[in-house]
């Protein structure tokens, strides 16, 4: 696969459309399990869960990108600091307020697991979520601490593909004798390690280094398809079959050969898509129950509540998240200018 930008867009597109696809579950079948909804919705949407697992690959490949790119692990975790926390730490504040002024009231959360929710280290500490979304940043955060240590501390992928092969090796033990694993052990396996998503992430990175140089090893070849086939034993049918399926989306977007993906309108979904999977599901729950309340249909309901959800992730991508990036970016450019100037002899 011969290095294209273009071929980039298509990913972004389809980071709108996972994300549109999980709040979509949450609005319709999860919100009618929980709490009922007046009508019925379309059972497909229950595989909208799963778009969670396409955010791990893709954040494999972006990840690697990020690595191959940053010098110092330092610079790093400042990169992925920026990027993840000032959105979140708004998403938090915004969530926490909603649902103590809108409901539900079950979830609610104490000021204090609302705080540590800030680090995501609160599911670590046994404090709940602030918004149930948000196990997966703590699998997110998770995943960077750990490829962070492997390749600035092994320095090359001959030393790092080891390291992945036992990782992958580790998850296909921990799905298939999930219930064997024991007590000493269930902490590293089901939340360190967390075996039932890490070949994602890793068949991720794989799939970034087939794209950017091209034909792969037998030796990553092999890998990566250990990776993509461990979701045939992590998920139940027929969900590991829409698994299996967005790994070969993925291929395809990342081969250019998903280009009509790359439309204005899903773009820019993907570009806000971050801050809508962070502020969507506790504080639509509260929408769509106070418009129940006040007699509104169910479906002109949930439309309702996806479309002030939407304004309000816009604007949290435009007024903190990009801000923040930018700042960011701007303030490394001029430590890297700094660092690389030498004072005359």
């Amino acid at each position: 696969m011969q290095n294209n930008q273009s071929r980039l867009t298509a990913l972004d597109a389809l980071r709108g459309i996972a994300a549109l696809g999980v709040v979509l579950f949450h609005y319709l079948p999860y919100y009618n399990e929980l709490y009922g909804h007046s009508f019925d919705s379309p059972s497909f949407l229950e595989f909208g869960r799963y778009g969670v697992h396409l955010f791990f690959m893709l954040s494999g490949f972006v990840i690697f990108m990020t690595l191959e790119r940053t010098q110092t692990a330092g610079w790093f975790a400042l990169a992925r600091a920026f990027r993840l926390l000032p959105a979140l730490w708004a998403g938090i504040a915004l969530t926490f307020l909603s649902v103590h002024w809108l409901g539900p009231e079950d979830r609610a959360v104490e000021p204090v697991s609302a705080v540590l929710n800030m680090t995501l280290l609160h599911e670590y500490l046994e404090h709940p979520h602030v918004d149930g979304a948000y196990w997966s940043l703590v699998i997110e955060a998770t995943f960077y601490v750990w490829i962070a240590l492997l390749f600035y501390g092994l320095k090359s992928w001959q030393r790092l593909r080891p390291a992945l092969w036992l990782w992958t090796a580790a998850s296909y033990i921990g799905v298939i004798w999930w219930k064997a694993i024991p007590d000493t052990l269930d902490f590293l396996a089901k939340d360190l390690l967390f075996v039932r998503y890490a070949p994602l992430f890793i068949s991720g990175m794989l799939l970034f280094r087939w794209y950017k140089y091209g034909k792969p090893s037998v030796a990553d070849i092999t890998l990566l398809a250990l990776a993509i086939g461990h979701c045939l034993f992590a998920y139940k049918a027929p969900y590991n079959l829409f698994v299996l399926a967005c790994y070969g989306i993925f291929i395809l977007a990342i081969s250019g050969r998903l280009s009509l993906l790359s439309r204005p309108g899903l773009l820019w979904l993907g570009s806000i898509s971050y801050a809508l999977y962070l502020i969507h599901q506790n504080i639509g729950y509260g929408l769509i129950t106070l418009f129940y309340q006040w007699q509104i249909p169910g479906p002109v309901n949930v439309a309702l509540a996806l479309g002030i959800i939407v304004a309000l992730a816009s604007i949290v991508h435009y007024g903190i998240e990009k801000p923040s990036l930018r700042a960011f970016r701007r303030w490394r450019q001029r430590s890297t200018m700094t660092n690389t100037i030498s004072p005359r002899a």
